[in-house]
């Protein structure tokens, strides 16, 4: 398996705390759902911190601020600073800022953290479409958002007013199951007006951009349960990622993941920080992970041996996305995921 940016077969002998200078931690799926946090997400960053890694949590949901997501952080016994937390919205606002003049008027179609994103911008949000926006942000609003404001979103993009969205996450984890995120809301809007928005969240370069001006990190490493933002999010800023399944990904969705979705590293979940991770050796026309061996038969994947699951995961990752090259895995796995309970 060659070696990218995105795959490390020989692993990681240090741990990735060491190794890495900050994490730049997605939030819902990876530190908590629910509001809830994750098993071993408190424990875990606790230590990676007194380690001296600086964590820094990157979230798509717009609808929080950072002094109200540090809040929450700190309930769970995670304590954090504002400063450490960086939003879509944000990003959305400094997109934004860079496109219409000091002090203009934007549109909110979304929660408090794009009001204050925006403020923090010198720009003031607004609430109609007969307010004469310059601009039009939309981000997650909550479960009560009213269709109504899609309308008013609507009024205003047909005028001509430049439409800009946090994210496009089509699903956001919640304690009961997957709910629809923004990206569905967007859609919505989308489909009335025809118009394109620009988008600044996970896994686009503003977001990115976002994260290492307010970090400074110069080592980081991307942690996150999603291929589609997280994980592709950090290949489109060519740094490092951590996969943990504690959220939304499964293993027939790694094993399928084409070259931008491919995590560096996969884990549990955030223990995965305070550890090495295994190397990946060939043998032959085999990926040897711990004590498994995985292979790319010409219907299916195939598994060998015994051992720890996720050594086994990482092993059929290796297979997989070999023998899929550029494009995606098309070869059966569910037999191989089975037999290690995933």
């Amino acid at each position: 398996m060659s070696q990218t940016v995105r795959t490390r077969p020989e692993g990681s002998e240090r741990a990735l705390s060491e190794a890495y200078d900050t994490a730049l931690l997605d939030l819902d799926g990876v530190v908590y759902a629910g509001g809830n946090a994750i098993d071993h997400a408190v424990e875990s960053l606790g230590t990676a911190r007194s380690g001296g890694m600086h964590l820094a949590y990157v979230t798509n949901n717009a609808l929080r601020t950072p002094d109200a997501v540090a809040e929450h952080l700190g309930e769970l016994g995670v304590p954090t600073d504002a400063g450490d937390v960086i939003t879509s919205a944000q990003a959305a606002a400094r997109l934004i800022s860079e496109q219409v003049p000091a002090g203009a008027r934007v549109l909110v179609i979304g929660g408090e953290g794009l009001r204050v994103a925006l403020r923090e911008r010198g720009l003031e949000p607004v609430e109609s479409a007969d307010d004469d926006p310059a601009a039009v942000v939309q981000g997650y609003g909550g479960p009560d958002l009213r269709w109504a404001r899609f309308a008013e979103a609507c009024y205003a993009i047909a005028r001509g007013v430049p439409w800009f969205a946090s994210n496009t996450d089509l699903t956001i984890p919640s304690a009961r199951g997957i709910a629809p995120g923004n990206g569905a809301a967007v859609e919505v809007v989308r489909i009335a007006t025809g118009a394109e928005p620009q988008v600044a969240g996970k896994p686009l370069p503003p977001m990115h951009r976002e994260t290492i001006l307010r970090t400074g990190a110069k080592r980081p490493l991307v942690v996150g349960d999603r291929l589609d933002t997280d994980i592709e999010g950090a290949f489109n800023g060519e740094v490092d990622s951590l996969l943990v399944l504690t959220g939304v990904t499964d293993g027939a969705q790694l094993l399928a993941a084409p070259p931008r979705h491919r995590p560096t590293y996969v884990d549990a979940d955030l223990r995965g920080l305070l550890t090495g991770q295994p190397a990946i050796g060939q043998e032959g026309d085999g990926f040897r992970c711990g004590g498994w061996t995985a292979t790319a038969g010409s219907e299916r994947l195939e598994l060998s041996g015994d051992g720890e699951a996720l050594d086994g995961l990482r092993a059929l990752c290796a297979a997989a996305w070999t023998a899929a090259g550029d494009g995606t895995c098309a070869l059966d796995g569910a037999k191989a995921l089975a037999r290690l309970g995933l």
